[in-house]
């Protein structure tokens, strides 16, 4: 390879650019707050004619119902805006006196407050569950890409060939503007460490909240304690990113460094 290669390629459609929220998302979320504001109220309108009848534990069961079906979405605070939505309900459809906030029971501020409690602790529950869920398709995709890379440094690819799949990798996962290999160490103060810190002289960098440094990072390409080339990485400003992602854009750099070390290595004699 030259002193500096650019593996950039033409960027795809799509690529380069922090991806805006759509507005379906917005509609969703706005849909979400009005049904669990509403269901719980339809709901207590619904029991309003056996209110005589049922017990105030029965009728809080029921709106239980309707905070686990509104959880089940996953996000935290639509499950908490539907339990207080309910248990405003019930204190004002379902309690003595009717169609007031005034409790004159005891054993009815305890169901209402229980109603509160449980229908947090299910919101709680789903949120973090949904979490986990996304955790999961995240480090599978991040397998599928690392695959990728490995894969063709383990078939014994052309080490050019390597380094530009894992530019575009690279591109993709971290959302680049561009990246470019050198063999020459770049005038970049920015580098990425093997355990995906981002320091720039002494001072950690906080891609979390901030993204990739915007003057470009270095990400060295080592194998077997040697640095044999560098990744320039040029990203788009603002875009965070976590310190799980840039472990995988190590272990990709790394995949690189074995596939140079490879291509040096003299063939086996026959014989």
């Amino acid at each position: 390879m030259g002193s500096i290669v650019d593996l950039q390629g033409v960027p795809r459609s799509g690529e380069g650019t922090r991806p805006a929220a759509p507005a379906s998302e917005h509609r969703t979320d706005w849909l979400l707050a009005a049904t669990a504001v509403l269901a719980p109220v339809a709901c207590t309108l619904l029991l309003v004619p056996w209110r005589h009848r049922l017990a105030a534990a029965d009728s809080a069961l029921i709106l239980v119902v309707v905070i686990v079906a509104v959880a089940t979405s996953g996000r935290r605070w639509a499950a908490a805006l539907c339990a207080l939505a309910a248990a405003l309900s019930f204190d004002f459809f379902l309690t003595r006196p009717y169609q007031s906030f005034r409790i004159t029971r005891g054993a009815d501020v305890v169901t209402e407050v229980l109603l509160l409690v449980v229908g947090l602790a299910v919101g709680d529950l789903a949120a973090r569950g949904r979490h986990h869920r996304a955790s999961a398709r995240t480090r599978e995709g991040h397998l599928a890409v690392l695959h990728s890379v490995t894969e063709l440094a383990a078939g014994g690819g052309v080490p050019e060939d390597v380094a530009r799949e894992a530019s575009d990798v690279l591109r993709r996962l971290l959302t680049l503007r561009s990246c470019t290999f050198a063999t020459d160490a770049p005038d970049i103060a920015a580098r990425l460490l093997p355990d995906g810190e981002i320091r720039i002289g002494d001072v950690v960098w906080s891609t979390g909240d901030l993204g990739l440094p915007h003057r470009g990072v270095d990400l060295p390409v080592r194998a077997g304690g040697a640095v044999l080339g560098h990744f320039i990485l040029e990203p788009v400003p603002g875009v965070p990113v976590t310190r799980e992602v840039l472990q995988v854009a190590v272990t990709i750099a790394e995949q690189v460094g074995a596939a140079l070390v490879a291509a040096n290595e003299p063939a086996p004699s026959r014989g």
